[in-house]
C-alpha cells in the first residue's frame, strides 16, 4: 500500500510570506477491530528527529510551515471486523488498521498495521498486509489442526504473531516516541482469539495499546488493535488515534470548533496532543 511522503510533506507545506516554523509531529490512525484474529495497529508516522515511523522506517524530516489552515483528523478506531479510520495532519497521513480475519475465510485486512488471521481447519492463512514506513503485517493462524488458533495484528514494529498449538498469535510491538516528554508507546496489534472449550489460550496485545485476544478494545488514543474473540462474538473494537504535533513556544495555534487537545511546554517547544476531532476539523499554525 501506498503513503503520504513525509519528505514531500515538508516540501508542499513551505510557502512564500511569513517566516516559517519548524513542526513536529507523531500521527497514529485508528486500530483495526479485532474478528477471530486480532486487528492491525494504526499506522503511525512520526517526524520527529532521532525516532522511528512504522514499519521500521526512520522518522522523516521535521516540516517547515508559514501561517496557515490545515486539516487535522484523529481516526476512530474499527468496531469489531471493520477498519480503522486514517489520521490525517494537512497532507500527511496515516492509515487505519486492518481488522481481524474470519474463521476459514482467508479475509484478514490490510491497512496501517495488518489484521492477523483467522483461524481454519483447511489451510494456513495470511494476515492482511501493512502500510510502508506505517507499519507491519498480521501473523497467520499457524495451525490447522483442534484447537484453531488464529494470527495476532500487526504493530507499527512488529509483525504479529502467528498461532501455534494452543495459543493464539500475540500482537506485534507499537512503537515509542517522547515528543510529549516522556516515553509513550503506541500503535500495538490485538492478539488473537481465545476459545475456553478447546481450550485455547488468546494472545497477548502488543506493548502500544494492543488488546489481548477476547480482552476487549484497544486502548484510545493509543490506534492499538482490537482483540481477537471465539466466536467472533467478543472481539474487541480497535483503539482510536491521535495527532501530536510540536511548535516553538509562542508560535499562535488555533483550532476550529470540535477539536479536542491539551497542550504543554516541553523544552523550548510547546506540544498539542489532539485526542478527537469533529468532521472538516483544521488548525491554523503561524
Amino acid at each position: 500500500m501506498s503513503q503520504s511522503s513525509i519528505g514531500d510533506y515538508a516540501k508542499r507545506n513551505t510557502f512564500s510570506g511569513s517566516t516559517s516554523v519548524a513542526l513536529e509531529y507523531v500521527i497514529v490512525a485508528g486500530g483495526g477491530g479485532g474478528y477471530f484474529g486480532g486487528g492491525g495497529a494504526g499506522g503511525y508516522q512520526s517526524n520527529v528527529s532521532g525516532e522511528n515511523s512504522g514499519g521500521g522506517a526512520s522518522a522523516g524530516f521535521t516540516a517547515s510551515v508559514t501561517p496557515q489552515t490545515l486539516t487535522i483528523t484523529v481516526g476512530a478506531g474499527g468496531a469489531r471486523f471493520l477498519p480503522g479510520n486514517n489520521s490525517v495532519l494537512g497532507s500527511a497521513f496515516s492509515v487505519g488498521g486492518g481488522q481481524g480475519g474470519n474463521n476459514n475465510s482467508n479475509n484478514a485486512g490490510t491497512g496501517g498495521s495488518g489484521g492477523g488471521s483467522g483461524n481454519n481447519s483447511s489451510i494456513i492463512e495470511t494476515g492482511g498486509a501493512g502500510t510502508t514506513a506505517q507499519g507491519f503485517a498480521g501473523g497467520n493462524n499457524g495451525s490447522t489442526a483442534s484447537p484453531f488458533p488464529s494470527g495476532g495484528g500487526g504493530g507499527a514494529s512488529a509483525v504479529g504473531g502467528n498461532g501455534g498449538g494452543s495459543t493464539s498469535g500475540s500482537g506485534g510491538a507499537g512503537v515509542a516516541s517522547s515528543i510529549t516528554g516522556s516515553s509513550v508507546t503506541r500503535a500495538g496489534g490485538g492478539g488473537g482469539h481465545a476459545d475456553p472449550g478447546f481450550p485455547l489460550t488468546g494472545g497477548a496485545g502488543g506493548a502500544g495499546g494492543g488488546a489481548a485476544g477476547n480482552a476487549g478494545a484497544g486502548t484510545a488514543n493509543t490506534g492499538g488493535g482490537g482483540g481477537g474473540g471465539g466466536g467472533g462474538t467478543s472481539a474487541g473494537a480497535g483503539g482510536s488515534g491521535v495527532v501530536i504535533f510540536s511548535v516553538r513556544i509562542g508560535t499562535s495555534v488555533s483550532f476550529s470548533g470540535g477539536v479536542t487537545q491539551t497542550s504543554a511546554v516541553v523544552g523550548s517547544n510547546r506540544v498539542y496532543t489532539v485526542t478527537e476531532t469533529d468532521p472538516g476539523s483544521t488548525v491554523t499554525i503561524g
